[in-house]
């Protein structure tokens, strides 16, 4: 078995990204509620604040920071994994399964980096609010529902605009 390295940064802010087995499904969006409520219970078990997020149809970002002396985001990882795929197969949502009996729903890992500073937390911030404009799904980041970019405009954030009209925008990746 492999064995992943993690930076198990007490307290610390780290980028995520957590994808479907199918990346073509859209259970994400379409069980956007269910997926919700998971957030919602696995944060009330294991504190986490969320600073930005987006659901896509068959993947997530998201950045979070970890309170003050806990370095445990793989339990959070697990716990969120575990408890969307229960509620879909109680709400008899039809899943596969594998050999070993788990649901085949997520991929088996999630990608993850630790935040260095505050450019490349802005930058991270920036590639998860523009990441439905990359795929495709709207051509302004306003239009997508699932996103904590309408949160960042309502405190004054950002501008509802931002993101539009073909602006240059740093998200941080190689060209």
């Amino acid at each position: 078995m492999v064995h992943y390295r993690r930076n198990l940064l007490p307290g610390g802010t780290f980028f995520f990204t957590a994808a479907l087995a199918n990346r073509r499904s859209g259970f994400l969006v379409d069980h956007i509620s269910v997926l919700r409520s998971v957030f919602h219970t696995v944060k009330q078990s294991y504190p986490f604040h969320i600073e930005a997020i987006v659901i896509l149809p068959d993947h997530l970002h998201t950045i979070w920071t970890l309170p003050e002396g806990d370095s445990n985001y793989p339990l959070r990882w697990q716990s969120l994994k575990s408890g969307f795929a229960k509620i879909l197969v109680d709400k008899g949502i039809p899943l596969r399964y594998r050999r070993d009996g788990s649901i085949i729903l997520w991929q088996r890992r999630y990608w993850e980096h630790t935040i260095r500073d505050e450019r490349d937390y802005a930058n991270h911030i920036d590639y998860i609010h523009y990441n439905p404009v990359k795929h495709g799904y709207v051509t302004r980041v306003k239009d997508w529902p699932y996103s904590s970019f309408h949160r960042y405009v309502m405190n004054g954030t950002l501008p509802g605009h931002w993101g539009s009209g073909g602006q240059e925008l740093n998200t941080g990746e190689r060209e």
